[in-house]
């Protein structure tokens, strides 16, 4: 069952552990490799239910380091994001990820631009104060093909490796003794808090097992309300409604024509940032995504699509070539509906919550999640640390 670095005679104890994490995506990762240094000597298990870690949600989006200019100011996804944005690129410094701190234009019309100086004003608030309102000449001298009146440059957006961060913070992780169980699910079984932690029952490669841990972080991410469904005593009101949004990607065939992340004006709802032109670390020009919710987890991309993505992206893009367009990959996220419609703050749960000691629940990390893996990371084991269960 357990994939990890231990010897033989170890493995007998592993049916009680100290911290049991749920879902091995780039949160429970990082979790993973910041409790191990945060809490030295203590046995630490991740949970996956795929065979690899990093199978959904993680490794099906844009890529990108997001410079953290949209968010709500005093949101968790406003502060982690800015946090996380320079722990992330401090990481692949340090660790040699491939990523590049390319920029990115969010380009607009005249009737725009006080969508424009909202975004300016917002990420001031945030603490990102790189931000630069160009004009259409300025746009011209960065990208020739961009058509704009005005848009701001982001000096501090850029794009990674996702697959190899993931890797990175996996090595690290078990390097500091976290064990890492594939193929191993807790949906449809039931988790029974005790007085002094969580007794679970598994299903591990068409088995069922137990495992007893003081603390356990459902950070599940498409399956994290799933999982708290399972929680004995947890009061319905701790689990909130979600929504698997689908994003589809198609990539340009042939040179980019872009050197930078180009992205229209968000859309009022705040529903997604637009179909944007993203490049990945080896210059191949993609576009998306779009939002189309759905009710199961389908990745296919349907070309009928292409029409829709041509009409969005020469809004900025006009000499876009419609048949240098192809269908690439999609992903799924998971979004907590709000009761107006409004975008929904990243959702970290504590015993300050629901009053269920050890228990840690994050839900709807969506974008910009990988950008601020680390700060949530940082943010949760800080409230382990604190919190006197060790």
């Amino acid at each position: 069952m357990w994939e990890a670095h231990l010897h033989s005679d170890q493995t007998q104890a592993m049916d009680c552990v100290d911290v049991c994490i749920v879902g091995a995506g780039v949160i429970g990762l990082a979790l993973a490799r910041t409790l191990a240094s945060a809490l030295p000597g203590r046995d630490i298990v991740l949970l996956e239910q795929h065979g690899q870690v990093g199978m959904e949600t993680s490794s099906h989006n844009s890529e990108v380091i997001h410079a953290g200019l949209y968010y709500a100011p005093g949101s968790i996804k406003a502060s982690c994001c800015v946090r996380g944005r320079e722990l992330l690129y401090d990481y692949c410094n340090t660790m040699n990820i491939p990523h590049r701190r390319l920029g990115k234009l969010i380009v607009a019309n005249l009737d725009e631009q006080a969508k424009l100086e909202q975004i300016l004003a917002r990420s001031r608030h945030n603490g990102v104060n790189s931000l630069q309102l160009l004009d259409a000449h300025q746009i011209k001298t960065l990208e020739p093909d961009v058509q704009a009146d005005l848009a701001l440059w982001s000096p501090d957006t850029g794009i990674i490796d996702s697959h190899s961060y993931m890797q990175h913070l996996l090595r690290e992780a078990q390097s500091g003794g976290v064990m890492l169980a594939c193929l191993t699910s807790l949906l449809g079984t039931r988790i029974d808090p005790t007085s002094n932690g969580f007794n679970l029952r598994l299903q591990s490669a068409g088995e069922t097992m137990t495992l007893k841990c003081r603390v356990l972080i459902n950070c599940a991410g498409l399956h994290a309300v799933d999982v708290a469904r399972g929680i004995e005593g947890l009061h319905s009101q701790h689990i909130p409604r979600m929504q698997f949004i689908k994003g589809n990607y198609l990539r340009l065939s042939g040179r980019s024509p872009f050197t930078h992340l180009i992205y229209p004006v968000p859309d009022p709802a705040h529903r997604g940032l637009g179909i944007h032109a993203t490049l990945d670390l080896g210059g191949q020009c993609r576009f998306g995504p779009d939002i189309e919710p759905v009710e199961r987890l389908d990745l296919t991309v349907d070309s009928s699509r292409i029409p829709l993505f041509s009409k969005e992206i020469k809004r900025y893009y006009p000499g876009l070539d419609d048949t240098r367009l192809h269908v690439d990959y999609a992903g799924i996220r998971p979004r907590l509906i709000t009761e107006d419609g409004s975008a929904a703050d990243f959702m970290i749960q504590n015993a300050a919550t629901h009053s269920i000691d050890g228990l840690w629940q994050l839900f709807g990390i969506e974008s910009p999640g990988l950008t601020a893996s680390l700060a949530i990371a940082e943010l949760v084991s800080n409230q382990i640390r604190d919190s006197g269960l060790f």
